[in-house]
């Protein structure tokens, strides 16, 4: 590991994906917090959600947090596509159709053959990484002991798919876009993103009562010049891409073991399972997390409490938000009482 590194990388080798594809010298991020206990039974996951890498998550883990490794040993894996693991920025060949279920797959080798680990006492994710916690839960039901899915859901539904439509279609209207791919930095592309990304991510109350102006913002156009038009710029636009195409073909069902049956999938599910979407959250409806409550047949135990929160998705990840965050606390802490 090099000295400006500080994370490790897991080399998974040549990885045939689900579409049959070969890719060439696969490669994992992720980093670690925390001791691993003697018996290897205090791990919680925490996958990464979309653009984001571990740096922009790890502020969750905190001592006596919802996520404290003073306790427990946290694994941040960063998903493919990021800049960090696999991703069309740094991969030697054009880069494949990568699903969840692929992913997962390489997170598993991750911990049993590298770090010898066969429990989970946790997997916890935000947004994709809530979508990846659940594929876990569906996928290793006898390794996965409890699994919150936090603004996230078993597949991706028709809205939020079109969510991502208009998403992609802002970017990729910049002339940096030829022939399927970006061939440089598109900034007007990255501020047309970030403007249709600001009306989906937060909520209907929060732009009505002024909300952001809690943090210091002095003007709407402020706030989306200061939170918004850069948001993206600091990836790969390609990676982004990438990530959209995971985000939106995410199925915990779309595998060979559940042929496509979403009710087969929910019940071969065993964990603790915590659903809390957002309350005001747009793509990730409360409202998907109640279908699929109810089809939650194998777990030991399921319950949905969503996050009572004005700033929609971004409730689930709520930097420098208290009130949100202590409602994660509470709850997580709740689940791991289980």
């Amino acid at each position: 590991m090099s000295a400006q590194r500080d994370y490790e990388i897991f080399e998974a080798g040549d990885v045939t994906l689900q579409s049959g594809t070969v890719f060439p010298a696969m490669k994992l991020a992720y980093k670690t917090y925390g001791t691993l206990s003697p018996a290897k039974d205090n791990v919680i996951l925490y996958p990464t959600s979309f653009s984001a890498q571990h740096y922009d998550t790890e502020w969750l883990i905190q001592p006596g947090g919802a996520l404290d490794a003073e306790r427990y040993f946290i694994i941040i894996p960063n998903l493919f596509g990021n800049g960090l693991s696999s991703s069309p920025s740094n991969s030697a060949v054009p880069f494949p159709k990568v699903t969840y279920h692929d992913t997962i797959a390489v997170q598993h080798r991750l911990l049993t053959e590298r770090l010898g680990i066969t429990k989970l006492a946790l997997v916890y994710g935000w947004s994709m990484g809530g979508m990846q916690a659940y594929h876990w839960a569906a996928s290793h039901p006898d390794m996965v002991a409890r699994a919150a899915i936090v603004c996230g859901s078993a597949r991706c539904a028709p809205y939020n798919h079109v969510f991502l439509e208009g998403v992609k279609a802002a970017l990729t209207a910049d002339p940096a876009f030829r022939d399927g791919r970006f061939v440089g930095k598109p900034a007007a592309g990255f501020r047309a993103m970030g403007r249709v990304y600001a009306g989906w991510a937060m909520s209907h109350g929060f732009y009505r009562d002024e909300i952001w102006r809690e943090a210091g913002f002095n003007s709407l156009e402020d706030y989306l010049v200061r939170a918004w038009d850069g948001t993206f710029a600091r990836r790969d636009a390609n990676d982004l891409l990438a990530q959209i195409d995971i985000w939106q073909n995410g199925d915990i069902s779309r595998c060979a073991a559940f042929g496509g049956d979403v009710d087969l999938a929910l019940a071969a599910i065993k964990a603790h399972m915590l659903l809390m979407p957002g309350a005001t959250d747009r793509y990730f409806d409360a409202r998907d997390n109640e279908d699929e409550l109810g089809r939650l047949a194998g777990a030991r135990s399921a319950v949905l409490h969503p996050i009572p929160s004005i700033h929609g998705h971004r409730a689930g990840n709520p930097v420098n938000n208290p009130r949100d965050h202590a409602f994660i606390k509470t709850e997580i802490a709740e689940l791991l009482r289980k």
